[in-house]
């Protein structure tokens, strides 16, 4: 019998670590992240949305521990485009840019963000990520621990995620986007 599969298909068991009901992560660290959105429909929120921006601009630039995080993806004529700038302490860190053909949005969210939590957890002395994409309910996916097709997304980030928590307990992600 052939098993160099085993080792693929072991990420999407029920019975994998990163499943089990006393790992999850959004049960263990339930206090290290956070989701901000936006309801477009209202001018007072789109105005109290706007100075939070601000003050997480000011954290950012006077915290040489904070980092942000701007993540937008579009997809035009078939052709998907991520775009994702990490900026720690008042100055640019990582321009990416990527373009993919044939991919559905979700997936193209959720490459970003994984792209982009990839980077700002290899930096060092980073406590705080400030991820500010255009949709949030890509970002709320990585906590959703039921079967759906994106679930390596989800197992690489959690994973990320995890050993970035375990690294200091004050270690935190924010999350702020647009609602549906």
């Amino acid at each position: 019998m052939d098993n160099r599969f085993n080792k693929v298909f072991l990420f999407f068991s029920p019975f994998n670590y990163e499943f089990l009901l006393e790992n999850k992560l959004i049960d263990i660290f339930f206090n290290h992240f956070s989701f901000h959105y936006l309801n477009r429909k209202n001018n007072h929120n789109i105005k109290s949305y706007l100075l939070k921006l601000n003050s997480i601009t000011l954290q950012v630039s006077s915290d040489s521990h904070s980092i942000i995080v701007v993540t937008n993806a579009s997809i035009k004529n078939q052709i998907a485009t991520l775009i994702s700038h990490v900026h720690i302490h008042n100055r640019p860190v990582i321009k990416t840019t990527h373009y993919t053909v044939n991919i559905i949005s979700t997936k193209v969210e959720l490459f970003v963000i994984r792209y982009s939590i990839n980077k700002a957890t290899c930096l060092s002395n980073v406590k705080y990520i400030f991820v500010i994409m255009d949709s949030i309910h890509a970002a709320k996916k990585i906590f959703d621990l039921s079967s759906h097709p994106y679930q390596i997304y989800l197992v690489v980030i959690s994973s990320k995620l995890r050993e970035f928590f375990q690294k200091d307990s004050n270690n935190s992600i924010k999350f702020l986007g647009l609602s549906q």
